[in-house]
């Protein structure tokens, strides 16, 4: 096996993640209304194509892609459509939803799961099954995928890169996912390597997922052109940039894309949509999805179908635990997780989690905070090379020229330099604030 690899920088939290992996994964099947936000993606929104009291089926396209940069949005039940309205998500912002009335029967669109020879589909059939099953990165970006897989210069594309990390503490549905379906996994970056004809594929999975790295291995053992590479157990090791630097050996620029090094980064979640949209004509409908957290009862990773209430999803993983409260509850993990104020959230394509925590460690942190005591250990665990003592400083003193000129708005946020810092600073928390202050004054 080859030897584990890593990036300068990075922090080492608690990782959490056997309370999930302990049980099984159970298919979800929701009960109540299902809420299909029409923006699920970066780029434009999509299109409702439906109208309230409209029967719709399970795979049928509810909101199609409004240009190049968007993505097609699918109802993944049967039923009929209740309203289309304003609805919050869990980034706390109200957006256009598309409301359905779940029948309980799931009647699938015609045409759903016939299966298709993946050795007789062409270049065009692949970027046509990626864009009309709606497929986006289900790492947590969101980027169209059709849209990633058609770059400049198709034969500059060196690797294509699988990101099975999962560096996120307590999240495991992508270590579930590998360990339930290689085969289709395998295939997926198969299907992807058609497409660049001077790729490699390399399968990037943390060591501390030994049996998806057997699983994987397994399914990849006599292949030349594809291979799983083991990376060292550290966070944020599945951050793009420092994924490529790491197996490409390359450092993106500012104002590159991954494609500009010669690399598509393609989480393994998102390769396995591709499979079943290209091979089974299976719309982006369901997910692996985690539920957890020390406040939840029994935490699980579920198959969650789009459009299903987090609520709902919390009681099948049996509640809040008897003698706990959860006084945070977070879409996503607790390095990179937005915090939610209700349940009543749908799951969309890029959300992968739902952790809910007896304490809130930032209220925790506020009450023990201090000035900066300039250690320089934010500087040091920033994956990404920035200076964000410095970025603070321009933060506080509202210089968003300054934070710019830092490469500030290159900060991918994912809370390393708040983890490790002594004086309890709230810095992602700051630069989130001022990269919405940037764009915001860029949008007048």
């Amino acid at each position: 096996m080859l030897s584990a690899k890593t990036f300068r920088g990075g922090v080492h939290p608690a990782e959490h993640k056997e309370i999930s992996l302990s049980r099984p994964v159970e298919h979800y099947i929701p009960r109540g209304d299902m809420v299909f936000p029409i923006s699920q993606h970066i780029g434009k929104p999509a299109k409702p194509v439906v109208a309230k009291g409209d029967p719709v089926l399970a795979g049928q396209v509810i909101a199609e892609a409004d240009g190049f940069v968007s993505a097609n949005v699918i109802s993944s039940c049967s039923g009929t459509v209740k309203a289309i309205e304003q609805r919050m998500l869990a980034s706390g912002s109200h957006a256009m939803c598309i409301v359905v009335e779940n029948d309980g029967k799931f009647t699938p669109a015609p045409g759903i799961g016939e299966v298709r020879d993946a050795a007789s589909v062409s270049n065009r059939d692949i970027l046509d099954a990626i864009k009309a099953a709606g497929i986006v990165g289900l790492g947590g970006a969101g980027f169209p995928t059709h849209v990633k897989l058609q770059p400049k210069d198709i034969d500059a594309i060196d690797y294509v890169i699988a990101n099975g990390c999962e560096c996120e503490p307590y999240i495991t549905c992508d270590d579930r996912l590998m360990q339930d379906e290689n085969r289709a996994i395998f295939e997926g970056i198969q299907l992807v390597l058609q497409l660049f004809p001077n790729a490699k594929g390399i399968i990037a999975i943390e060591e501390n997922k030994p049996e998806a790295i057997k699983s994987m291995s397994a399914v990849c053992a006599g292949e030349n052109a594809v291979w799983v590479q083991p990376v060292k157990t550290k966070y944020p090791q599945g951050g793009e940039r420092n994924l490529i630097s790491v197996i490409a050996g390359k450092d993106i620029r500012v104002g590159q894309l991954p494609a500009d090094v010669g690399c598509v980064v393609l989480n393994v979640s998102t390769l396995y949509a591709i499979y079943r949209a290209v091979c089974h004509s299976e719309p982006l409908m369901e997910r692996y999805f985690t539920v957890t957290g020390d406040a939840v009862a029994s935490p699980r990773t579920v198959i969650a179908k789009m459009g299903t209430s987090y609520r709902e999803l919390v009681e099948a993983a049996g509640g809040i635990k008897e003698g706990a409260s959860a006084k945070k509850v977070l879409s996503g993990g607790p390095m990179m997780g937005i915090s939610v104020s209700s349940l009543d959230i749908p799951v969309c394509k890029a959300n992968n989690a739902l952790t809910l925590l007896a304490e809130d460690e930032v209220e925790i942190a506020q009450t023990k905070m201090t000035a900066c005591i300039r250690c320089g250990r934010c500087t040091r665990v920033c994956p990404i090379h920035l200076l964000p003592q410095m970025m603070s400083e321009a933060v506080e003193h509202r210089d968003f020229e300054r934070f710019e000129k830092l490469y500030g708005m290159d900060c991918f946020a994912c809370g390393s330099c708040t983890y490790i810092c002594p004086a309890r600073r709230p810095l992602m928390q700051q630069f989130k604030m001022a990269k919405a202050v940037v764009l915001a004054n860029r949008k007048k």
